[in-house]
């Protein structure tokens, strides 16, 4: 014997409209929903554009924006830094630079020992020829060279 309650009618809505519509479930945690990339498209294209701003263009409330962009970076799906060009800040040199990672090794381990000096701005995993590119900035020839001594 089953317990349960018994649905009681709401009304004015034509139950047969409902039953006609197709369940649908929308996960909103999943990283591949289509408003968490669109919230990311546009943070790529702007990292402090205000919340109330991507609600808008986006027709959801800042709340909804709020939430996703907090459950994201919790995730690790998205964190939000500056990027400086190097030609602006006056950086004398800009190599991009091709690391095979060398048996025993990851390409992890390398990538998070490279992301703590301070002359590497960016890091890509990548397949190929090479496990990293990593692109590094100096004031000038000398400290590339003593970078890479």
């Amino acid at each position: 014997m089953s317990v349960g309650r018994t649905a009681k009618p709401i009304t004015g809505i034509d139950e047969r409209k409902l039953s006609e519509r197709p369940a649908r479930l929308v996960d909103t945690s999943s990283p591949h929903d289509h408003l968490n990339r669109s919230i990311i498209a546009m943070l790529q294209h702007d990292g402090r554009m205000a919340f109330a701003e991507i609600a808008q263009a986006l027709k959801v409330s800042e709340g909804t924006i709020r939430n996703r962009v907090n459950s994201m970076k919790q995730a690790g799906m998205l964190r939000i830094v500056a990027i400086a060009d190097p030609v602006a800040v006056e950086y004398k040199t800009d190599a991009m630079l091709g690391i095979k990672v060398a048996p025993g090794s990851t390409p992890q381990a390398v990538a998070e020992r490279m992301s703590s000096l301070p002359d590497v701005v960016y890091i890509l995993w990548v397949s190929g020829r090479f496990d990293l590119l990593i692109e590094v900035v100096s004031d000038d020839r000398d400290g590339f060279l003593e970078f890479l001594d």
